[in-house]
């Protein structure tokens, strides 16, 4: 029903079947805006008609016309796609006033409602429909009330307010345009409006940094307008039934007496808190959380809520599942089923792989040591902790993020065409606002820090300084926001690592209980090794063997020395240096992983990588002086290792069939290194994995040599037979793919490395793609990056006929994914379906996989 309705319809259509208090209206599907851009702007043969058919009903049912003087209907109408984006799309409230239908009302309700809603009107449909930027209107306001001496809007008399709508079609008329007074015309312009909505930037981008995808458009919704401006005894407010920061059972939220809906969440005025409504309009309040409790059962999920109140009576305007934060989204799922609201695979699916990524990023390390520092302090409307550089306009953050420059987005307030600055952002910090305006709904959303409603904050944007309880802020100075107190602190403070445990523990324990998919990690050092363990690892899927050659200058001076030699003894002797150093790390990696496999994938790169940037006469000389041979021999040992596409040249299971003494110098450090483990009481599980093999002959030539290596070392250790290794090869060549059924026959496991599988399938240099792939995005050419989604239908292809093939040859093959994909939720749920054993990813993003499997599970269980 959302696909078709969006999330908005479908749930009020819902909160109507449900027998809650809903104003009538109907809704325009999400296929009507699709063949409203193909159609090049133009709705549907019919639709019109069927709008007007809709809009009879709505008349009916509220006994009022819309454009009728002497009885007049207004309208809100409003975006809805199948997936929230808040703020992102355009919404057009008080339709169908005009001159008299004004004047009637007024007459009616009275002079100060009438014609506070009616420059309201103007001043949204000139915004989004007729293109006149909303900061021409509220200038005239604000210069209305200066003129006035008052501070807020609630405050102007029926007569300012009228000589305010006069001021504000005085600014249509300065742009050239003319104010349509025909009701009829002004709902089809804000239907087509709220259609074109989807297309605007801002949505698009809130679409991409969030990868939704496959959706249709927004639908539009027409409904009878409730109105909270109709005095003291009238209001509007958002509210969450849990608190979407924390996840505390207890209504969260803000409303505003005598206002309308986009006053709460634009953030012009601060709200109040919710619980503050039941000593204002208790029997709004009571009937509030009654609903909210029922919406709650229904939906079995945290509700975010829109609701008005009209002299008294409570109108229930729009809810949806709440964004909410990785720790919230975490103990909802967890209480939800300590209610018996939710069984535990459904609590499973509630929280977010983004969620969990929020909960893995740096906290402050020592709050009450940064005391001395706040400046000051606001609503604490989006947890986490952010540190960086001060920038004041959106495009400014994007920038500096462009340029590696972490930054804090500063604000007097947000709209959502900030939304490219706030994604660029590390935090953002508003002066205006509350805990449910736009920027603390998006940065919630995004697990960014956000703090609103600063009291004491004065944020000139045009001079780019901000001023707090005496202090400044200027572009380009450190600030920290602890978004989880609402304080603002001087400086840049330093942060701590992220621990797993609470509620988190126990939901991970469930995650485990139903994933299929072993989860291990890539790590080259022992340290990444403990680190991931602690993450739930379940041993490493991916131990970079060359990663290790810059951990000092004595490592990396040796490799070069193996490079440059003249002769097969002088690459030995510097393959003896480099030994212990291997066996070394080797050692700590298994003693890290003690009792769980570890894959330790022979030399991959192309020797050239090793070499020293610089100047070529100085890089020679130093090679020539370490080596001991003469700078032309240098010259002439970096002139053949030159390569016009070293990806694809001398490089993987080529060096090793070239250079045979360096394979065997790894495998007898990772045996030597193995030993010592077990001989002092330890479980080691060593995997030797040959990289880049596109024949059988290449792995069955390094096959040979490491178990001739392998037997050598452990005979001499007296454990031939006693310590169990494996022997297998990357599939990264489309062409080993292929010829899986063959390699099957002498690997023991396949590690799909789908970096270079997708470089090789799809002809992208990965070091490249950046030069067309937001073009491609842009296009819909590709739908994601393939270097960071798994192409199911290229790639994935050959990973499905290299499974098949390769347990075709040996039906107890060990396959798994250990490229960036490894750790992405929708290639984690595909590597589920093709019936991998693990994936492999690197350590930060191990509880995400782990995470993605079960959820691959629980699906394919439904199916």
């Amino acid at each position: 029903m959302k696909d078709l309705l969006g999330g908005k319809g479908a749930n009020l259509a819902e909160m109507s079947r449900i027998g809650l208090s809903v104003p009538p209206g109907f809704t325009l599907t999400t296929d009507t805006c699709a063949d409203f851009h193909e159609n090049g702007r133009q709705l549907p043969s019919g639709c019109w008609e069927e709008v007007l058919a809709g809009l009879k009903h709505v008349e009916a049912e509220m006994g009022c016309g819309l454009g009728d003087a002497a009885n007049p209907l207004l309208l809100s109408v409003r975006s809805g796609a199948a997936i929230s984006m808040p703020g992102m799309m355009d919404t057009v409230l008080n339709l169908g006033l005009n001159d008299a239908v004004a004047e009637a009302l007024a007459a009616r309700a009275g002079a100060r409602f009438a014609y506070d809603a009616y420059r309201r009107f103007l001043d949204m449909f000139g915004d989004v429909v007729m293109g006149v930027p909303h900061s021409l209107f509220e200038e005239q306001l604000e210069r209305l009330k200066h003129s006035k001496g008052i501070g807020q809007d609630t405050a102007l008399s029926a007569d300012d307010l009228k000589q305010l709508v006069v001021k504000y079609k005085e600014v249509y008329k300065a742009r050239g345009l003319t104010f349509p007074e025909d009701p009829y015309e002004q709902l089809r312009y804000a239907i087509y409006a709220v259609f074109d909505s989807w297309q605007s930037e801002r949505a698009n981008v809130y679409r991409s940094v969030n990868q939704i995808v496959g959706l249709k458009g927004t639908a539009v919704n027409v409904q009878a307008m409730a109105f909270g401006n109709m005095g003291d005894t009238s209001g509007t407010g958002v509210c969450f039934t849990r608190n979407p920061s924390t996840g505390e059972r207890k209504l969260y939220g803000e409303y505003l007496i005598n206002a309308q809906g986009e006053d709460v969440v634009a953030g012009i005025r601060t709200p109040d808190p919710i619980d503050r409504l039941a000593a204002t309009l208790p029997d709004a309040y009571a009937q509030l959380v009654k609903n909210c409790d029922i919406l709650e059962r229904h939906y079995k999920d945290m509700q975010d809520i829109e609701f008005t109140v009209q002299e008294g009576k409570l109108f229930m305007l729009q809810c949806r599942g709440g964004k909410r934060t990785g720790a919230a989204a975490v103990k909802i799922a967890v209480d939800l089923v300590e209610e018996g609201l939710v069984d535990i695979n459904r609590a499973i699916t509630m929280v977010e792989p983004g969620h969990l990524d929020q909960l893995l990023h740096p906290q402050f390390a020592d709050e009450a040591a940064y005391q001395p520092h706040v400046l000051g302090t606001g609503l604490p409307a989006s947890p986490g902790a952010a540190v960086g550089q001060a920038v004041f306009s959106a495009e400014q953050a994007e920038a500096w993020k462009g340029a590696g420059i972490k930054v804090v987005l500063v604000r007097k307030e947000t709209s959502p065409e900030d939304v490219k600055g706030m994604y660029s952002s590390e935090g953002v910090l508003c002066q205006l606002g509350g805990m449910t305006s736009h920027a603390a709904v998006v940065a919630r959303g995004w697990g960014k820090p956000c703090i609103t409603g600063v009291q004491d904050l004065q944020v000139d944007e045009h001079n780019k300084v901000a001023r707090i309880n005496g202090a400044e802020i200027r572009e380009g100075d450190f600030i920290s926001l602890n978004g989880s107190t609402g304080e603002i602190i001087r400086g840049k403070q330093p942060l701590s690592p992220p621990k797993l445990a609470g509620d988190l523990g126990a939901f991970m324990k469930w995650v485990d209980e139903r994933r299929r998919l072993r989860v291990l990690t890539n790590a080259d050092t022992p340290e990444d090794a403990a680190e991931a363990r602690k993450f739930g690892a379940e041993g490493i899927g991916l131990c970079r063997t060359e990663h290790m050659f810059f951990a000092s200058e004595e490592r990396i001076a040796a490799v070069r020395r193996m490079i440059v030699a003249q002769s097969k003894e002088a690459r030995l002797k510097a393959l003896a240096d480099l030994l212990p150093f291997q066996r070394a790390d080797f050692e700590g990696i298994f003693r890290a992983m003690e009792g769980l496999p570890v894959t330790i994938r022979l030399l991959d790169p192309p020797l050239h990588e090793f070499l020293p940037d610089g100047e070529m006469e100085e890089v020679c000389a130093a090679l020539a002086q370490d080596a001991g041979i003469s700078v032309d021999e240098v010259y002439d040992t970096i002139d053949k290792l030159s390569e016009v596409n070293p990806m694809l040249g001398f490089r993987g299971c080529r060096l090793g069939i070239t250079y045979p003494e360096i394979t065997e110098m790894q495998v007898q450090a990772i045996f030597e290194a193995a030993v010592n483990v077990a001989k002092s009481g330890g479980v080691v599980k060593p995997e030797i994995m040959v990289p880049l093999v596109g024949t059988p002959a290449e792995l069955q030539n390094q096959e040979a040599l490491v178990r001739r290596v392998a037997g050598q070392v452990l005979k001499a250790a007296g454990l031939e037979g006693a310590l169990k290794y494996s022997v297998g090869t990357m599939i990264e060549v489309p062409r080993a793919a292929l010829q899986a059924g063959a390699i099957a026959q002498s690997a023991e496991f396949f590690s799909f490395g789908t970096n270079d599988l997708t470089q090789m399938t799809f002809g992208y240099s990965r070091d490249d793609i950046g030069k067309f792939l937001p073009i491609y995005l842009e296009k819909g050419i590709l739908q994601y990056d393939p270097f960071q989604v798994l192409d199911q239908e290229g790639v994935g292809e050959l990973i499905r006929f290299a499974v098949e093939r390769g347990r075709k040859t040996r039906p107890n093959l060990k396959i798994g994914i250990c490229g960036e994909q490894g750790g992405e939720p929708r290639s984690v749920e595909f590597v589920h379906g093709v019936g991998l054993d693990y994936v492999s990813c690197s350590p930060f993003r191990v509880p995400i996989a782990r995470l993605a499997a079960a959820q691959a599970a629980v699906k394919a269980s439904k199916q």
